[in-house]
């Protein structure tokens, strides 16, 4: 049968979005800055760093955000060493560093850009809302003013700028207006909404991206580009990511693991699982796993046992019937069967693979498949052994706790053969 005839995909119905316009939406890495702003995270070594780096630029992540060099010398050393590093393993990916909307931050990036050789893009940000003009005692006036002096200043010494509005999902639309085109006027190409706090729906998002495009980068007649950050207060990290990509926004921002501050940003990991399975990503992304593995180590996060495709739990079953359709299917010789049969993610695109445990809920074609896989003979006293075991316990086997099943069975008038 044909792929299409096995899967209805309710996803694409009439009235669906259709992605395949998007094409080209790029993505920028947050993990290296942002990521590292959560006060439960380890800021990981140089080495680290690079490495991260590296994968960013294997999985086709675009750009990504080195550091913020104005947080003092430590941080000036790493955006330095990791822009060195883009420039001699010419490394696909642009690097952009954050910086308040004052020359004092702006100026080590215009000395890092100076000494490497590359230009680094200053995402200037600058508060937005009405609670936290009121909690600064900033007045608009003022807040433009700092958007003209830093913009103007990065712009004069040749950094392209990303200027930045935080929590532009909570600012008043004259607000918003005033401060972007004032930055697009001094000559900021990228500017970057934020929904700082996770307050937005995916409706609040559409509706924010929508006015910025009509109400602030068409009437500039400028080619200016939309970039969308998004926090995962609410747990709607990713489908907010997919909203601004719906209404047209041109980059988009996530972090390894989704750290950052209070729950952290979009997940980075899984907006690539998205944009491969929507077909907005062609990249080979076999090595996302490995990327995921390194940050969670590098940072010092734990990976939840259910994080979608990269936790442990992603591809295991222990279930009778879960575990028996999979088997089916790879009995009729079908990988691409095999693994999607009872998973919507395909574990084979990201390195991963379906494993198929023994636990109370198993039935014996668990039994059978696991003893097959791990060298042992098809002796159905021994199957039926280490299957009643599995009905008598309270938790899903580990391979040691099968292995130790198998060394303990003894068939009539004969030890049992060791694995192979």
């Amino acid at each position: 049968m044909q792929e299409t005839e096995l899967i209805y995909d309710w996803n694409t119905l009439d009235g669906s979005f259709d992605y395949s316009t998007r094409r080209g939406v790029q993505l920028n890495d947050e993990t290296l800055r942002d990521g590292l702003q959560s006060p439960s995270v380890t800021d990981p070594a140089i080495g680290d760093k690079i490495r991260l780096l590296h994968l960013m630029a294997d999985l086709g992540i675009a750009a990504a955000d080195i550091g913020l060099p104005g947080a003092g010398p430590r941080a000036v050393r790493d955006v330095e060493a990791l822009a060195r590093e883009i420039v001699e393993s010419k490394l696909a990916i642009e690097p952009n560093c954050a910086a308040r909307t004052v020359r004092a931050d702006v100026q080590p990036i215009i000395d890092v850009s100076q000494r490497v050789g590359i230009a680094i893009e200053a995402a200037t940000f600058i508060g937005s809302s009405p609670i936290r003009q009121y909690a600064e005692d900033w007045t608009l006036d003022r807040m433009l003013r700092a958007t003209e002096d830093s913009v103007t200043f990065a712009v004069q010494n040749n950094l392209p700028v990303m200027y930045v509005t935080e929590d532009t999902t909570r600012a008043n639309p004259e607000v918003v207006k005033a401060l972007y085109t004032t930055a697009i006027n001094c000559g900021a190409r990228r500017i970057c909404v934020c929904d700082t706090v996770g307050h937005a729906t995916p409706h609040g998002v559409r509706q924010l991206i929508r006015f910025v495009k009509r109400e602030i980068v068409d009437p500039s007649g400028e080619d200016v580009k939309i970039d969308w950050h998004g926090h995962r207060d609410r747990g709607l990290a990713v489908p907010n990511c997919l909203a601004a990509i719906e209404e047209g926004a041109h980059r988009i921002h996530g972090t390894a693991l989704g750290i950052g501050e209070r729950c952290g940003n979009a997940e980075m990991d899984l907006l690539l699982v998205n944009l491969k399975l929507l077909g907005l990503h062609d990249w080979d992304l076999s090595r996302l796993n490995e990327y995921v593995e390194l940050a969670s180590e590098a940072c010092r996060v734990d990976l939840a046992y259910n994080w979608p495709v990269f936790g442990p739990d992603a591809f295991r079953t222990g279930t009778g019937v879960h575990a028996a359709a999979i088997i089916k299917a790879e009995a009729k010789g079908d990988a691409w069967l095999a693994d999607r049969i009872y998973s919507g993610v395909p574990a084979g695109w990201f390195g991963l693979s379906q494993v198929i445990e023994i636990s109370p809920m198993s039935g014996i074609s668990n039994v059978r498949h696991w003893l097959a896989s791990h060298g042992y003979g098809a002796d159905e006293g021994l199957c039926s052994h280490v299957f009643e075991a599995a009905k008598t316990g309270d938790h899903t086997f580990s391979n040691d706790e099968v292995h130790a099943l198998c060394r303990q069975y003894r068939p009539a008038g004969a030890p049992v053969a060791g694995a192979v």
